[in-house]
């Protein structure tokens, strides 16, 4: 079973091919610059190229190499933290666009896809946003109602219309967001690069940002076998930035998130288990996420690293939960496994910064990368063309700040999330 941090799993098995692509090998120019390949990266050049730019993007490995190909493929609305306190935490009119913006996220998503043609396993059927205890459903009650002041199509589920929608556990209640679905993750990037190179943009893997130089007008940025001449550059590496502009990494701290998935269940068991096909999550503080993929393999998911002693400690947490909550699958083990790292700021949301002359990023997407990537993608490329100026954006301009004992406060993410999982698994 494949658990490496090089690993996208199931995912890597299952995805359409990505589009063919070659590194870098000449001097060239551009309008624009787009540093990464995954979903912001991609939906910035896509729709760059679509308003006329010329666009070449640098990815240092391949399409979808990090959380893009790597996340659980639950496409959501909106952010972790709560509708009424972003305006709050953001001020006018920052909070409410975001809200508003975010909260169309899933459809943007699903527009591309089907404009496109993107072949990404696509379900329309929501999310389950699933209550554990009191305190559980108390959280979801209050997210609920502040969606639905907003004139959201969300509706709280009591503890059997709930259990009727899992197809099993012992839940308080669940969030059904009617605006939510679930894709196959790595392949909707895939989509995503082809459609930008249909539409005219260049795609370079293999070719990392190594230097960049400005001289007053434009910039020049080397990888070790080329160099792209451009105005404007996109940086779209999140969590995975290296390098180059990679002091949006140190905003964030690293949250690993691991899942596994199970062969292919028997027709009976593939009816029971979320018979709708929505994608679910709980309210635990070290949470779980399920969902099925179109095959009906099994993806069950949480915090962790699956790395030395994590490996085993949490494929044991896994199995036993996924058994606890679906009695019916005693007898079935998962056949793949992966992980990757969500990048979490100290307030729970996204940030958008100018690096330098003519430098944009937004970053910081705290486990909801699917949506929020896409919409901010669009976002830049309009910034950038002239469409919207600086005080129509989402979020505002803000500086870098870096976060304390970030090593530290990783390595206990890393250790605490094995504790949990193995006290759990014992008692």
């Amino acid at each position: 079973m494949r658990n490496n941090s090089a690993s996208h799993g199931l995912w890597a098995l299952t995805a359409p091919p990505a589009p063919d692509t070659v590194p870098l090998a000449s001097d060239t120019a551009a309008d624009v610059i787009v540093i990464g390949a995954g979903y912001t990266g991609l939906s910035s050049a896509l729709h760059l190229a679509e308003g006329g730019a010329r666009v070449a993007v640098l990815e240092a490995s391949e399409i979808g190499f990090g959380g893009s190909g790597r996340n659980v493929g639950l496409v959501n609305a909106g952010m972790w933290v709560m509708p009424d306190t972003l305006p709050d935490t953001l001020g006018a009119p920052f909070g409410e666009r975001l809200i508003e913006q975010l909260g169309r996220g899933p459809q943007k998503v699903f527009d591309l896809i089907q404009k496109h043609g993107i072949e990404c396993e696509v379900e329309r059927a929501g999310t389950l946003h699933c209550a554990v205890g009191r305190k559980g459903l108390q959280e979801i009650e209050a997210r609920a109602e502040q969606w639905q002041k907003r004139g959201a199509p969300v509706v709280v589920l009591n503890a059997e219309e709930t259990r009727r929608k899992v197809g099993g556990g012992e839940y308080s209640g669940a969030l059904l967001d009617k605006r939510a679905g679930t894709i196959q993750p790595l392949a909707y990037v895939h989509g995503l690069a082809r459609a930008a190179l249909a539409a005219g943009a260049r795609i370079f893997t293999q070719s990392e940002a190594v230097t960049a130089q400005h001289n007053g007008l434009r910039w020049r940025i080397s990888t070790e076998s080329g160099s792209v001449d451009a105005e404007w550059v996109i940086v779209a590496t999140d969590a995975y930035g290296k390098g180059l502009w990679s002091q949006v990494r140190q905003e964030q701290i690293h949250l690993p998130y691991f899942n596994f998935a199970t062969g292919s269940l028997p027709d009976g068991l593939r009816k029971s288990i979320l018979p709708e096909r929505q994608g679910a999550w709980d309210t635990r503080e070290v949470l779980s996420s399920f969902r099925l993929d179109r095959s009906g393999r099994l993806v069950f998911g949480s915090v962790g690293a699956l790395e030395g002693i994590g490996a085993s400690v949490h494929r044991a947490w896994a199995l036993r939960s996924l058994r606890k909550l679906f009695p019916g699958l005693q007898d079935v083990e998962f056949e793949t496994g992966w992980f990757g790292m969500i990048g979490m700021t100290s307030n729970n949301l996204p940030r958008f910064h100018e690096l330098d002359r003519n430098v944009v990023a937004f970053s910081g997407y705290n486990g909801r990368g699917i949506a929020p990537g896409t919409v901010f993608g669009s976002v830049l490329a309009s910034y950038v063309l002239g469409q919207i100026a600086e005080n129509d954006l989402p979020l505002p301009v803000t500086a870098v700040e870096p976060q304390r004992f970030r090593a530290a406060r990783e390595a206990f993410y890393i250790a605490g999330s094995q504790l949990v999982h193995l006290m759990e698994t014992r008692f």
